[in-house]
């Protein structure tokens, strides 16, 4: 059930049905995440009434008591080095609304990439396909010369696809099993892969 739960995650956070309908239904912020809890409780198994309970307890814990913080596994920095000395060009494209260089560099991360760019700042989606050509017209390439690597099936490897590029999903958990690109579990695979 957590498989199934986590993997609807991915599909609702990659501009969904459910997440648009859900936006126009609940503009509100704490009426749409109180919404999503609902959502989340059905898609851990909950019977619609029980899931309609606890919903807004989970809610209000959620708001006091989760405080996440953004982590960077170790094996980040020296993978983007070892892909920047061999040649790579590399750049950042996010579903995030707000722009985030400054959080970037926080985590010591903005100066291995050319740029990166928030969905919010075009008002384009993943896994429209236009952010991903608009973010190529950027760095001056083309898709077949593009690799994209990103960790939600239904937004990054089903947009990269759409636009031309060949996807690489990071899967650590093993929650896309099942699908027809080259899946890396961890970020410095990309290495040993490239090298290929």
């Amino acid at each position: 059930m957590r498989l199934e739960a986590t993997r609807w995650s991915h599909y609702y956070w990659a501009q969904s049905s459910q997440m648009l309908e859900d936006r126009q239904l609940f503009p509100e912020d704490g009426l749409f995440w109180e919404n999503y809890c609902f959502r989340t409780l059905l898609a851990y198994g909950c019977m619609p009434g029980q899931a309609r309970e606890l919903a807004p307890p989970l809610f209000h814990y959620m708001q006091e008591e989760y405080n996440p913080s953004d982590f960077v596994p170790p094996d980040v920095p020296g993978t983007l080095e070892n892909l920047l000395e061999a040649g790579f060009r590399l750049a950042m494209l996010s579903n995030r609304s707000q722009t985030y260089e400054e959080e970037l560099v926080t985590l010591g991360l903005a100066g291995y990439f050319e740029f990166a760019l928030a969905a919010g700042e075009v008002d384009v989606w993943k896994p429209d396909p236009w952010i991903f050509r608009y973010a190529l017209n950027r760095l001056g390439t083309q898709p077949g010369e593009t690799l994209y690597i990103g960790d939600n099936y239904y937004a990054d490897v089903i947009g990269a696809q759409r636009a031309g590029l060949e996807p690489i999903l990071v899967d650590p958990s093993g929650v896309f099993p099942e699908v027809e690109c080259t899946v890396i579990h961890n970020i410095s695979e990309l290495c040993e892969l490239l090298d290929q």
